[in-house]
């Protein structure tokens, strides 16, 4: 029912072809004269000045820091009584929820599992 996509453009003859249109080739032919060759691309500069190292920061820091910043919004939210009630009633479980999975990050990252450096 369905031609095959390989060599069916070759088995089409011209009277098959709906309205007398050229062949496909015959039309790429034409434009492949009138378009001009590319120009290669500049070579591309790394990213950042040159001299630059990365910093070197504990991972497990990072992960003490944010659970720091966990529970001082928990602290916020509970002693501020429009942010815990009515629809926002859901705003200190997020704080816990942040503390729970925060504080799993940090057992994985004492126990030097985390660290990127070690990753190699």
């Amino acid at each position: 029912m369905f031609p095959r996509c390989e060599g069916y453009a070759d088995r089409v003859t011209e009277s098959q072809r709906t309205g007398g249109e050229p062949a496909p080739d015959e039309v790429l032919a034409g434009v492949a004269e009138a378009v001009p060759a590319p120009e290669p691309a500049p070579a591309l500069e790394p990213l950042g000045a040159p001299g630059l190292e990365p910093l070197a920061w504990s991972s497990a820091r990072i992960v003490l820091g944010g659970l720091v910043l966990w529970a001082l919004a928990l602290v916020v939210t509970l002693a501020v009584p429009a942010l815990h009630t009515g629809e926002r009633d859901w705003w200190p479980w997020c704080c816990v929820a942040g503390l729970a999975l925060g504080s799993l990050g940090y057992a994985y990252m004492r126990r030097g599992r985390g660290n990127a450096a070690g990753a190699l």
